[in-house]
């Protein structure tokens, strides 16, 4: 009975170990995602270098077509923002070089140029590669939730 309980520990503890060098990549994403908005809520502007050298491919949750936006695009700008993202999951593709999170973002916010949007509620799938040391955005995908708005956005300018 001892050994048994020996084994069962050790093979949890192992487990454990496995559990941790896999979430490193979670961890780092969704340190990215909450810092990425928070940059937003305090300068009004999207966090600078946070796409990825490729550029991303996105469809807004405007419903309108895909968006293609350069890494030499500057960053997108709000004349308020308030949202705030929810049960971030992410799931490793690659441990340690990309990833894929999915979250809700909650709240209202006015593009810049743009009308406001009161009740602002998504689903958001995006795809994050790391370069350079720093988790870059690759792909995303925002899509309104029931009795919710998306942006008033539909293209970049």
């Amino acid at each position: 009975m001892k050994k048994t309980i020996a084994l069962t520990l050790i093979a949890l503890m192992a487990g454990a170990g496995l559990a941790l060098a896999e979430s490193e990549t979670a961890r780092e994403v969704k340190e990215t995602i909450l810092a990425n908005n928070k940059q937003v809520k305090e300068t009004g502007k999207g966090a600078p270098d946070s796409t990825s050298k490729e550029g991303t491919v996105e469809f807004w949750s405007s419903g309108g077509l895909m968006n293609w936006t350069a890494a030499s695009e500057p960053p997108a700008e709000w004349e308020t923002f308030n949202i705030t993202p929810k049960h971030i999951e992410v799931v490793p593709l690659v441990e340690g070089q990309a990833a894929v999170a999915m979250y809700y973002s909650e709240g209202s916010m006015t593009p810049k140029g743009y009308p406001p949007v009161s009740h602002y509620m998504t689903r958001v799938t995006e795809v994050y590669v790391k370069e350079d040391g720093k988790w870059k955005l690759r792909a995303a995908h925002w899509s309104p939730i029931a009795a919710g708005s998306g942006t008033s956005q539909t293209a970049i300018e």
